[in-house]
């Protein structure tokens, strides 16, 4: 098929789709007739059709509407993996002389032996989550603008999804689905790295309970998990204004996306001398910490929780509140949207 060549899709209410550019691979063709199928078999089910042997099944657009972005955009769980290989092959090359530093660690009081010990596995739990982060932010930048450039939007328009659903579906994944990958991937190479470091020194002639005791691998994933959804509602505002820069701009959307907050953050700083928009910017990015956790320098234990505190936080609902408005304004604009 040539690039000005018309490829013309009808669903079962005979609407037309046309797609005109880039000719889409055989398999994103499969993955997008298998939806389809998917789709139209919960429409047959639906419209009263009584076959003996036909099994009816409930509709379930945006169960295959999320599904569909997973096979879509392989790096929201390609680009984590990748990251904790770099960081295993990192710490396996940080332990060559591990058993005479740990010997010296066990030396020192228990809140210093326990940060030093802990230190690598924070560190891979913090590379791993902005991971997340960051795939999340460009992966909502190109929802919905890579279906207007690819002009595959009239295509995924003649399908039985709503514009509403496909939007929620769009937001589900970094609000939903990408903490459960890095949660699951952070988990794994943290217990990756104890079961190394615990061969390790016992083959030294150690004894590997430091590792998992001043290490709760059990507590840890839970404050993790808790964590992991306290920075996935307080970063909502940020992933649905990045879906509405998707599906409004024509290009360059991370320069749309982020240039209008650099500008009033200087048309602030020069006009009035005062910075109050960079700090409200820097709160949303990094204030989720001081109000889902209590950080208390004299406790050995980790960080306690206060998720009460976190769901009164004005902020956070307020955050909800633009995330939920920027998400309405995504799904009307849809509508009236076309190819690029």
């Amino acid at each position: 098929m040539g690039p000005k060549e018309e490829e013309k899709v009808r669903d079962d209410g005979g609407v037309i789709a046309s797609t005109r550019g880039r000719v889409r691979s055989p398999e994103r063709c499969r993955r997008v007739v298998f939806i389809y199928q998917m789709n139209s078999e919960s429409n047959i089910a639906t419209s009263g059709v009584s076959d003996p042997g036909y099994r009816a099944a409930r509709p379930q657009p945006f169960y295959w509407s999320v599904w569909r972005e997973l096979w879509e955009n392989r790096s929201i769980y390609v680009a984590p993996i990748l990251v904790a290989i770099v960081v295993l092959f990192g710490f396996l090359v940080s332990t060559i002389g591990l058993p005479e530093r740990r010997r010296e660690v066990l030396l020192l009081d228990p809140a210093k032996a326990r940060a030093a010990i802990e230190a690598p596995y924070d560190m891979a739990a913090i590379m791993l989550i902005l991971t997340s982060f960051i795939v999340g932010v460009f992966y909502c930048l190109d929802a919905l603008y890579g279906e207007r450039r690819d002009r595959s939007i009239m295509f995924w328009k003649s399908l039985p999804v709503s514009d509403r659903t496909t939007l929620v579906s769009k937001a589900t994944i970094p609000l939903v689905v990408l903490p459960l990958v890095t949660f699951a991937i952070v988990v794994a190479t943290q217990l990756v790295m104890m079961l190394w470091t615990s061969v390790l020194l016992i083959s030294h002639g150690m004894s590997p309970a430091s590792t998992w005791t001043y290490v709760p691998l059990l507590r840890n994933s839970f404050i993790l998990l808790y964590g992991l959804a306290a920075i996935a509602l307080w970063h909502a505002p940020i992933y649905g204004w990045a879906l509405l820069i998707s599906g409004l701009a024509r290009r360059a959307t991370f320069l749309w996306a982020v240039l209008p907050f650099f500008a009033i953050a200087f048309f602030e700083r020069i006009t009035f001398g005062t910075s109050h928009f960079a700090s409200m910017l820097k709160d949303r990015l990094m204030g989720f910490a001081p109000e889902a956790f209590a950080f208390n320098a004299h406790l050995i234990d980790s960080p306690q929780l206060t998720p009460l505190k976190y769901l009164s936080t004005p902020g956070l609902w307020l955050g909800l509140i633009f995330a939920a408005l920027f998400l309405v304004a995504a799904v009307r604009q849809r509508r009236y949207r076309g190819p690029i």
